[in-house]
């Protein structure tokens, strides 16, 4: 089924290129059934890749999908022209009275601040107030992951004395859950942080469940029970070159800058990085997608607020 997101965004023309169905306002409003409403709050610098990696995740789904993109006002982005901000995205006044079926709230590279030091951090904790009452279920991803579970669960951040960059495997800790059906028990996926979470709180906390985890690098997905809230540190949006752009990007700053692991062959940069998280990562949002519509209200306006 077709994605209906704004004509105005760059993704629009790739998307159709890869065989990706998009539809349009008026063709949407003709059909007689209710799409999903996902809203993304994009928080990282290039605004126009993340768009189009996470439409490439949600457009590969027999369901009618309405995507909207929405964008911290508080502050300033320096990668991504404001006229294509005010066109293709909305901010939290315009969307604080609507309902979604699911909300996707991005990494941001400020993992090394204190979360109340971020310049949109308010922002942050109105979208997080929000979604409690006004969407059904948020994938929180990365350093948004991390902040949820501070705002939400009080759970803080512990910084790495080495940056964990590369792909890494994760070993499912549950059977049957939905998010994961199909899994492999281990799984591959990017990371590009230098913090990790607190997992002696997570796995302290009663409200909250760990679906995978490493023994090395600790847990990678945990959710409430009803999937209304789930945490994912790593970043299954990846294109198969992301981590080689950040990586040649602080080498030709001069910054201290390891190859990532377990992600050239043989460990070489001039060979072609290994993909080998692509279907975990199309089955995780299709698993999403599916479980989001199988439990969401027709009508949204009945949802049950979260209380946490």
């Amino acid at each position: 089924m077709p994605i209906k997101i704004a004509e105005g965004l760059t993704a629009l023309n790739t998307l159709t290129q890869e065989g990706i169905v998009t539809i349009t306002s008026h063709r949407a409003e003709t059909q007689d059934i209710r799409p999903l409403k996902i809203l993304i709050l994009n928080l990282m610098p290039l605004k126009e890749k993340t768009e189009l990696q996470f439409l490439r995740l949600l457009g590969n789904s027999p369901l009618q999908i309405e995507v909207d993109f929405c964008h911290p006002v508080t502050h300033v982005a320096t990668h991504t022209d404001s006229s294509y901000l005010a066109a293709n995205y909305l901010t939290f006044p315009e969307i604080k009275d609507k309902y979604y079926d699911g909300l996707i709230i991005t990494g941001a590279p400020v993992e090394t601040m204190k979360f109340e030091d971020v310049d949109y951090w308010q922002e942050i904790v109105d979208y997080l107030d929000w979604a409690k009452i006004h969407v059904f279920s948020t994938l929180h991803l990365c350093w948004g992951a991390q902040a949820a579970l501070y705002h939400y669960y009080g759970i803080n951040k512990i910084p790495l004395k080495k940056n964990l960059f590369g792909i890494y495997a994760y070993t499912l800790t549950v059977k049957n859950n939905p998010l994961l059906r199909g899994f492999d028990d281990r799984y591959f996926i990017p990371q590009s942080r230098h913090t990790v979470i607190d997992d002696a709180a997570v796995d302290a906390s009663p409200e909250l469940q760990v679906l995978s985890r490493s023994t090395e690098r600790g847990i990678n997905i945990v959710a409430n029970k009803a999937l209304r809230q789930i945490f994912v540190l790593g970043h299954f949006e990846y294109d198969r070159r992301t981590l080689e752009e950040e990586y040649l990007r602080d080498k030709k700053k001069g910054l201290p800058i390891a190859v990532p692991d377990n992600y050239y062959p043989y460990n070489q940069d001039t060979e072609l990085p290994m993909f080998n998280w692509c279907s975990y990562a199309h089955l995780f949002y299709s698993n999403w997608l599916n479980y989001v519509y199988q439990e969401t209200p027709y009508d949204l306006r009945e949802l049950h607020p979260l209380y946490n």
